[in-house]
């Protein structure tokens, strides 16, 4: 898993490097929309899991090498999380609510100059995390992020038509970091991992 990590900031930093050299048609913007995330906790006492519903926002820039070929890298403020009913003892609901710095970097391919497709790798960073309680324990809490790896990492691909300077789109995340990192908190996430969808519009400068 080390080895993946390497690869990924490796190929991300060769990427951004390259972008400002071979450029032949560079763009910049912002962007936002909104985040379903779930986490797909694998434990006995998890009755049933819903997605959070959040939202993302940032900017973004473009580096074109050719007409259909270029990367694509971003910095975005992205909410995740999930919403687990726990049953046991006691029954309880538990909304893991989280948020990040998301730094994907893409390879862009635009077949036509309406369609653009997106792959490639994301590095996430956690900024704070609580959880709230409800049922039988009523309650919010911050929670401290030693209990979890902080850095996310993992693989997105999507689509989005362009209408001018205007963009819409949709994404997929799929995280390959295990979210717990203490015995507290596997006894409720287990080897969950984030996995997390947007809807988003984007400006073009």
């Amino acid at each position: 898993m080390k080895n993946v990590k390497q690869w990924m900031l490796l190929s991300a930093a060769l990427m951004v490097g390259a972008t400002g050299v071979l450029a032949q048609e560079m763009s910049h913007g912002i962007k936002g929309g909104f985040t379903l995330s779930n986490l797909y906790i694998d434990r006995d006492e998890l009755d049933d899991e819903n997605a959070r519903m959040g939202f993302h926002a940032g900017f973004f820039s473009q580096a074109m090498f050719a007409e259909t070929f270029g990367f694509q890298s971003e910095f975005l403020f992205t909410t995740k999380g999930t919403e687990g009913e726990y049953d046991g003892f006691v029954d309880q609901t538990v909304n893991f609510n989280m948020s990040y710095i998301d730094i994907p970097v893409f390879a862009v391919l635009r077949p036509v100059e309406v369609l653009e497709v997106y792959a490639g790798p994301y590095l996430g960073f956690m900024l704070n995390s609580n959880i709230k309680y409800s049922g039988a324990i009523e309650g919010e809490e911050e929670l401290d992020r030693d209990h979890f790896n902080t850095l996310d990492y993992g693989v997105a691909g999507g689509v989005a038509l362009n209408f001018g300077g205007v963009q819409a789109g949709a994404r997929y995340y799929v995280g390959l970091q295990e979210l717990a990192d203490s015995d507290a908190s596997r006894a409720l996430l287990g080897d969950s991992k984030h996995s997390y969808g947007q809807l988003y519009v984007a400006l073009r400068f």
